[in-house]
């Protein structure tokens, strides 16, 4: 795949001010590199999951005055949507770029992935990598590192998703802006295939 990886000036799009301004600079400078991810990763994963995986590039379509401070494309086994399924991304925050197994909270199945992970922890804990990271929330930009939880933490996440409602749990690999830059895109696409064979144990799990 010829991917040209991300520039300080894709990331630089989430300090734009204004969501008409923001919103025209994302679809000219991201939104095409997410299109061809998606296209690749769409393949790979499919193969990688045996299920077969459509690329979902975010539109931010909703938005009327804020404009967004993160985007992505994500991959389901749905072809209409990803929301409701586990599913993986990849995407930028203005600080970061980031690889995610996802389950956010309109997934209705969310109770039996959080008994699956629960019964699993012995393998999640063996491997993942410890600097491979967990967040609860997918609309905010933070996130633990593996070798910073305890299982206590991680069996509390993952019961939280049994029964709270907009839970979620997403576990993946974040890359400083700084360090996004310098890799080129075969890089980036070696990073982003590797991520993937490490999270998709997880996401049969779901």
């Amino acid at each position: 795949m010829d991917f040209p990886g991300f520039t300080q000036t894709d990331f630089n799009v989430f300090s734009i001010p204004g969501l008409d301004s923001r919103m025209e600079a994302l679809k000219t400078s991201i939104r095409p590199k997410l299109e061809s991810l998606g296209s690749y990763f769409s393949e790979e994963l499919s193969v990688l999951t045996g299920e077969e995986m459509f690329p979902h590039v975010a539109k931010h379509a909703r938005r009327t005055v804020n404009p967004p401070n993160d985007t992505w494309v994500a991959f389901s086994n749905n072809k209409r949507g990803y929301k409701q399924h586990p599913h993986f991304q990849i995407g930028l925050w203005g600080s970061h770029l980031f690889i995610w197994y996802a389950v956010i909270y309109e997934a209705p199945n969310k109770a039996a992935v959080g008994a699956s992970l629960a019964d699993n922890l012995s393998y999640i804990r063996k491997n993942i990598p410890g600097d491979f990271v967990w967040s609860v929330d997918h609309t905010k930009p933070d996130a633990v590192k593996m070798k910073e939880l305890s299982d206590d933490q991680l069996i509390h996440w993952f019961e939280r998703l049994q029964s709270v409602k907009k839970s979620e749990i997403l576990c993946g690999y974040h890359l400083p802006r700084e360090e996004a830059v310098q890799l080129s895109g075969a890089d980036l696409i070696n990073l982003f295939q590797d991520v993937f064979v490490k999270l998709v144990p997880i996401y049969q799990m779901s």
